[in-house]
């Protein structure tokens, strides 16, 4: 049984068919039995928006992400305090709380950003 969080940019990848998307990754959303994609997702797409830095590809995945076939994955609160815990190894906060979802939530984290790719080999707190 394969559960992936998509991280933000494999989203909008994932909803444009961006020819940057791994293949491999494809295969394993197709394949999954659940793909979820966070609600910090969707609030750093909107402030990007808000600020004029997101083209129509990213609008659409704001406004549609009900509409496709992922899970929404809402932050909760036991999601913002495993932040706490993790190891200062990445500075972009919406990316530390994808990656603390993923680990609290034991879920395969897709994204092409190698500095998180640390986090899981890094020991999960107790």
């Amino acid at each position: 049984m394969m559960r992936l969080l998509l991280d933000t940019h494999i989203y909008l990848w994932s909803v444009s068919n961006d020819p940057k998307m791994p293949k491999k990754f494809r295969r394993d959303i197709e394949d999954a039995t659940h793909v979820y994609v966070s609600t910090a997702s969707i609030w750093e797409l909107s402030i990007k928006s808000a600020r004029g830095r997101l083209d129509p590809n990213g609008e659409r995945a704001i406004d549609e992400l009900e509409q496709k076939p992922f899970i929404v994955l809402p932050v909760q609160f036991k999601h913002a305090r495993a932040v706490r815990d993790m190891p200062d190894l990445h500075r972009d906060p919406f990316d530390r709380l994808l990656v603390a979802q993923a680990r609290t939530e034991v879920l395969r984290f897709l994204t092409v950003d190698s500095e998180l790719s640390e986090y899981f080999d890094a020991a999960v707190p107790a």
